[in-house]
């Protein structure tokens, strides 16, 4: 079950420098022919490349990662969604952001196949060296009620 009680935490600024060889290497990965994500010299991101941040978040130690605060079940929650907000040009291969990641909101919504769905948001926002937000990656993690039978199980182990 979530901690409602997570909302406005917010989790340790930490530093991400866009380098090209990784920029590249997404790219790739993501299978992108954009020849934007390959100029030789300060290639913009893809979009999705802010995904990244979670390894430099790690990296920055436990407290730059509120998302731990949201307390969903390891074992049924999942990945959401995931949405990307540019604030301008797209990064570029050179520049240096600061991100801080907050929990944005837990809510619950009814399921399309019944049951609730216990929904949380956490909120990245990215900012260039003079502190002007570029861009946010928003991320939602969900958690259903177990069923009756499922709960037994779980209840038995």
């Amino acid at each position: 079950m979530a901690n409602a009680a997570a909302v406005g935490r917010t989790g340790t600024p930490f530093e991400m420098t866009l380098e090209r060889g990784k920029i590249r290497e997404f790219a790739d990965a993501t299978q992108s022919s954009n020849p934007a994500y390959r100029a030789p010299e300060n290639p913009v991101i893809p979009p999705t490349f802010l995904t990244v941040q979670m390894f430099w978040q790690e990296w920055s130690g436990p407290e730059a990662n509120p998302w731990h605060h949201v307390e969903l079940d390891q074992e049924s929650g999942m990945h959401a969604e995931q949405d990307y907000r540019f604030f301008g040009p797209p990064p570029r291969a050179g520049d240096r952001l600061t991100a801080v990641s907050r929990i944005e909101r837990i809510y619950e919504k009814e399921g399309s196949r019944g049951g609730t769905l216990t929904m949380a948001e956490m909120v990245t926002e990215f900012f260039d060296p003079s502190g002007r937000l570029v861009a946010e990656a928003w991320m939602t993690g969900v958690e259903p009620s177990l069923n009756p039978a499922h709960a037994q199980l779980q209840e038995a182990k």
